[in-house]
């Protein structure tokens, strides 16, 4: 039974990830390039969930790859989450399409059923590997039925089926990145396995033909799966897609970036961290592809996805795996964080602020003026927003809860008392007890804190301008790295700028 493919003026391009963990980042990868060719050719782009790994299946898992793909803003026009022509687009939905299939291919004798136990197959794999011979089934049970097969050693009453691999298949394919590709010989693949589920090989192809995937982009590490996918195509009568295998993201190492070994490969990871989804974007596509080039010859890594969109072509996507640079994502991120609109800006930071504790829900109107005037402060001086929860944090606490961190104080300097016994005065009358007695707040900016200051430190004590405000900084933000200094005072105003310098001094 062949089902026809479904029809589309444009290509058809999907991304099929298994709800087995947390989102990785590697799916993001695929689905801007699927996404990015689906755009420009005015094609469609498929969401499709492969589910069938039952034993790693997480269900909180496919909420995620919904949230963190919506979150980057690559979205899809057929998926589970919003329907479309050929639903289900659950694997786990779909099983009553794949077993006709099946039947087919083991009534034209292209598949078989294996009765071999787990333990039967380890034995025959370790013996192979101490003869030094290529693994692989042997096809104990081709061309036996299940009552000769129960005759012999390790068998299992719920057998697999396993499609039969001609000796000589056609291992050499096209690939859009690749050109012409070899891949190693397969051997009989299962392709339903005994709980009734197919294994990725056989649905993988079903799905792509029903669904009418015309191109199949993914990691180059089903290269070697490819022969067998082709092979499946061909003895079902079915046209293939044409394939893409990008090349896989890597750590430091050259190893493959997994989640095991780098918190970077957990989609999430980038949320927490407060990295903007469209830096992220522009991040993944500069891995494999390189950067704009301009009329005039020059190069941009900045662009924005329509402009990576409209220009995409296969053949500059570069086949070797890529480093995960993490400063250049850094950079990357400091560059679009530094372009948000004041107001954008300040909305980002909210949720960081708020899981920081620095901010307890939705900020009063004082609170967010207040909010607004910092942010001016840090947009130029954090790389992600998350950098921001410690710079924020001394703006919103009360001076009589300030902490002064312990490097901070380590690090002051024998005079750092009568630093800020000269920064007190130069702010402020002193009274008889010697304290800082308030003055007008009119009059209290950045610009004349900044000269009164200098005057009274850099000039009235010789202490170099480099030197002679760590007291100060100290003692305003808790912290040996603030906002800069004289702005902040401005927006904490004089009472709480006088209270904390008062406060270090009295501990000294």
């Amino acid at each position: 039974m062949t089902i026809p493919p479904a029809e589309s003026a444009g290509p058809r391009l999907r991304v099929a990830p298994s709800p087995t963990g947390d989102p990785h980042v590697g799916t993001a990868y695929m689905s801007l390039f699927n996404l990015a060719f689906a755009r420009q050719q005015g094609g469609r782009f498929i969401l499709r969930i492969e589910d069938t790994d039952r034993a790693r299946f997480r269900e909180d898992s496919e909420e995620q790859v919904f949230d963190t793909l919506h979150w980057l803003g690559l979205t899809w026009d057929e998926g589970p989450d919003v329907g479309g022509p050929y639903a289900p687009y659950r694997q786990s939905e779909r099983l009553d399409t794949y077993r006709p299939y099946v039947d087919r291919l083991l009534e034209q004798g292209d598949a078989y059923h294996c009765y071999c136990t787990p333990e039967r197959l380890q034995e025959m794999r370790e013996r192979q590997q101490r003869l030094k011979q290529p693994t692989g089934y042997d096809r104990l049970c081709h061309g036996k039925s299940r009552e000769e097969r129960a005759r012999l050693d390790g068998f299992s009453d719920t057998p697999v089926v396993r499609m039969l691999v001609p000796t000589d298949v056609e291992l050499r394919f096209t690939d859009l990145i690749r050109g012409d590709v070899n891949a190693p010989h397969p051997d009989d693949q299962v392709i339903l396995k005994a709980d009734g589920f197919p294994t990725y090989h056989l649905a993988v192809v079903v799905d792509d033909h029903e669904m009418g995937i015309t191109h199949v982009v993914r990691g180059e590490e089903w290269i070697s799966s490819t022969p067998k996918h082709l092979l499946l195509y061909r003895m079902l009568g079915l046209t293939p897609p044409a394939f893409a295998h990008m090349p896989l993201l890597r750590n430091e190492d050259k190893s493959k970036i997994s989640k095991r070994k780098n918190p970077a490969a957990r989609l999430t990871w980038f949320q927490e961290e407060g990295y903007l989804p469209e830096a992220l974007v522009n991040f993944l596509a500069l891995l494999a592809y390189p950067p704009m080039t301009e009329t005039d010859g020059s190069d941009r890594e900045v662009f924005t996805f329509g402009e990576f969109s409209d220009r995409f072509d296969w053949s500059k996507v570069n086949p070797v795996g890529p480093i995960f640079d993490m400063k250049k994502l850094q950079w990357l991120n400091g560059v679009y964080i530094r372009e948000l609109e004041p107001g954008d800006f300040t909305a980002r930071l909210l949720p960081f602020l708020e899981d920081g504790g620095v901010l307890s829900g939705a900020p009063s109107l004082g609170e967010l003026g207040r909010l607004k005037d910092v942010a001016a402060l840090i947009q130029t001086r954090i790389g992600t927003l998350l950098e921001s929860v410690p710079l924020v944090a001394p703006f919103f606490v009360a001076d009589d809860a300030l902490v002064v961190a312990e490097d901070a104080r380590a690090g002051l300097a024998d005079n750092a008392g009568e630093v800020l016994d000269a920064a007190l005065a130069s702010l402020g009358p002193i009274d008889d007890a010697g304290r800082g007695v308030l003055g007008s707040e009119s009059d209290w900016n950045g610009v004349v804190i900044e000269a009164a200051l200098r005057e009274a430190i850099v000039d009235g004590m010789g202490i170099k301008a480099r030197f002679a405000f760590g007291p100060l900084r100290a003692a305003v933000s808790g912290a040996r790295i603030s906002p800069p200094l004289f702005e902040s005072m401005e927006i904490l105003g004089k009472h709480s700028t006088m209270t904390r310098l008062r406060r270090l001094r009295d501990s000294l």
